[in-house]
């Protein structure tokens, strides 16, 4: 613990650039032999041996090129890399789109950097900043990208990317399962050009797909998995997983892996420090599979984090897969293997649920048993996106019961629920909502710094739980259901993506009572909090106690096992107390302080007596660790 002003050591350090242009006249390391035998048995399970041995010396081009870029500096520091230390107490992450503040003559970069200049100075909110897609598109709000390698002119430049990069961890989305219909890519290849046949999935009868085949699929969608498009050879069917304007690009064809490689790593040379590899998880399209979650995903996943290792030590890959628990956590592969970080999809409705019931028993459950396959693992704790509130990822934990009575309440409180195709018919696949708003009613008689504190309570087990937690822009700004602009554009999932005034906005910070400054300065604290204590690191150690199925308790421990943290959360609108044997926390101490409040509790008879008004947070730390932390300096 440290009472000095928090510095991000991974994310906020000057940023080592890479070189405009490669330069070949300095010497260039090979690949090893052992990374390129890694490589040459993935593209073995993806194309067999004679394909693999065609693709590896192409994919081995690629790296070297791009060792070429980097300055001697970069070669350096990647030499001193701990993956170990990739992740630490102090990262916190801001979801937001390129365009989701709206400044007076500003494009959207620019105003979102005004933005952040405007809040940060009031309380150390974050370090990382993942830009939604920031390329030109045709739908989908960013995710059917036209150009991978343009900046959208409306939101500005690579420089304004690489100028935010200078203060912020950034992370890219690699939307790597599919490109808009209006691609020059699969334009080539309807127009017959021979160098992008293959590029997309096509069959040449609708009838291909049997029934028998579209019962196995799983899709996130309800619309037909197949598009016609005419080509140069006549009509053709095209896999489009997401949408008609969404063509899934064939991983069957090694020159389409060989791209999206070549893509991701130009995206490091542009400032990526996180690269999300998006709805990764319906990468590899096959007939008569579910088309989900393949070996063959894995092993292009696989694939990625071995050219990664190679080229870019310090950059990890983030798998975006909204999917039941288990499947999510697959992505972790060995926990040395495959990604580095996961969505933590389970805990936003499971969350919201505890919420809503007024219960956490089944979130506390499901936190119990969570594992972490290694020290360079970890989970990206968010509560909302830019979609909402998934619903796969409390799957089998959730019973179904609980699962309608979650998307029920959910509609009471003013959400949209979306659908997705199941063989049985139509299924709910997520929440469309602000999470304010799904918390929170308008005109029910609440006052506005009651309602703040329930948000306020919902975002403080992000923040215990291990791993590193990320807020959408609109959960910080408080906003709630835009229902006229998804009336607008008949698309549910923009009731939770309008644009923000940067002038409203500051307007808000600036007036004491706007609920904006609230949630700003007591979510500042939380995260400050946080940043200044070991015991939140997402290496150190985690405990989910059982005080009372109000009450949702997680023990956090620094790696070094020096400090120790008790998180308590009332996730009900009711007062409850709980009596904690001080003898289960690991430490004998009579003396313990509130961080979150600054407020001591003493313990009695052996136990801590523990009273919580409505949404009342408790971080709990023994005063002689405080002591000591003072002491030693640290």
């Amino acid at each position: 613990m440290s009472n000095d002003p928090p510095t991000a050591v991974r994310f906020s350090r000057k940023r080592i650039r890479y070189l405009d242009e490669p330069r070949f006249t300095q010497t260039h390391p090979e690949v090893p032999a052992d990374r390129q035998a890694r490589l040459l048995e993935r593209l073995r399970h993806l194309y067999g041996e004679s394909t693999a041995r065609e693709t590896l010396p192409e994919l081995v081009r690629l790296i070297r090129v791009h060792q070429a870029y980097k300055p001697e500096e970069l070669r350096e520091a990647e030499k001193r890399f701990d993956p170990g230390e990739r992740f630490t107490r102090e990262d916190l992450m801001l979801i937001t789109y390129g365009d989701a503040i709206e400044g007076q003559e500003q494009t959207g970069l620019a105003a979102l950097a005004s933005f952040l200049d405007l809040v940060q100075p009031r309380a150390r909110l974050f370090n990382m900043l993942h830009v939604l897609p920031f390329f030109p598109y045709t739908s989908d709000r960013g995710f059917s990208i036209t150009d991978f390698r343009m900046v959208d002119s409306n939101l500005g430049t690579w420089k304004d990317i690489e100028a935010l990069g200078e203060s912020y961890g950034l992370m890219f989305d690699g939307v790597v399962n599919h490109a808009s219909s209006k691609s020059a890519a699969f334009r080539e290849m309807l127009s017959g050009n021979p160098d992008y046949r293959g590029f997309a999935l096509c069959l040449r009868s609708k009838d291909e797909l049997t029934p028998e085949h579209r019962a196995l699929l799983r899709r996130p969608r309800t619309s037909d998995v197949l598009t016609q498009y005419d080509s140069l050879e006549g009509p053709v069917w095209v896999w489009t997983t997401f949408s008609p304007d969404q063509i899934d690009l064939n991983y069957r064809n090694p020159k389409v892996l060989l791209n999206v490689v070549d893509t991701l790593l130009f995206y490091v040379r542009k400032g990526a420090d996180l690269l999300r590899l998006d709805a990764v998880t319906y990468l590899w399209d096959e007939l008569g599979t579910p088309g989900a979650s393949l070996e063959q995903t894995h092993q292009i996943v696989k694939l990625f984090r071995d050219v990664l290792d190679v080229a870019a030590p310090q950059v990890a890959l983030v798998t975006e897969t909204n999917v039941p628990h288990e499947e999510n956590t697959s992505y972790f592969g060995d926990g040395t293997d495959e990604a580095q970080m996961v969505y933590n999809f389970a805990l936003p409705p499971l969350t919201l649920h505890a919420f809503y019931r007024g219960d956490a028993t089944w979130l506390s459950r499901w936190a119990g048993e969570l594992s972490y396959p290694s020290n360079t693992t970890t989970y990206l704790n968010i509560l909302d996106t830019h979609d909402g509130v998934g619903l796969p990822g409390a799957a089998g934990i959730l019973p179904d019961e609980e699962i309608r009575f979650l998307t029920e309440q959910a509609r009471r409180q003013g959400a949209f629920v979306s659908y997705r195709g199941t063989a049985g018919g139509d299924a709910p696949y997520e929440i469309n909502t602000t999470w304010y708003s799904a918390l929170n009613l308008e005109n029910c008689g609440e006052s506005r710094a009651f309602q703040a504190q329930r948000f306020l309570a919902s975002r403080s087990i992000a923040l215990a739980l291990r791993g590193v937690p990320a807020i959408y822009i609109h959960s910080l700004a408080g906003s709630r259901n835009d229902v006229r602009l998804a009336l607008r554009t008949k698309v549910k999932r923009d009731v939770n993506r309008a644009k923000l005034d940067l002038a409203v906005l500051k307007r808000n910070l600036a007036a004491p009572e706007a609920k904006l400054r609230l949630i700003v300065e007591n979510l500042g604290r939380l995260l400050t909090t946080r940043t200044l204590h070991a015991a939140f690191h997402p290496n150190g150690q985690q405990r989910i106690l059982s005080l009372g199925p109000e009450l949702f308790a997680s023990l956090r421990i620094s790696p070094a096992g020096d400090e120790r943290i008790l998180c308590v959360t009332n996730v009900a609108n009711r007062p409850c107390r709980a009596e904690v044997p001080v003898d289960d926390l690991g430490v004998e101490s009579a003396y313990w302080y509130d961080l979150v409040a600054g407020r001591g509790w003493s313990a009695d008879g052996g136990a801590l007596h523990l009273r919580f008004q409505p949404y009342d947070v408790l971080w709990l730390t023994p005063f002689g660790e405080l002591e000591r932390a003072i002491e030693s300096g640290n």
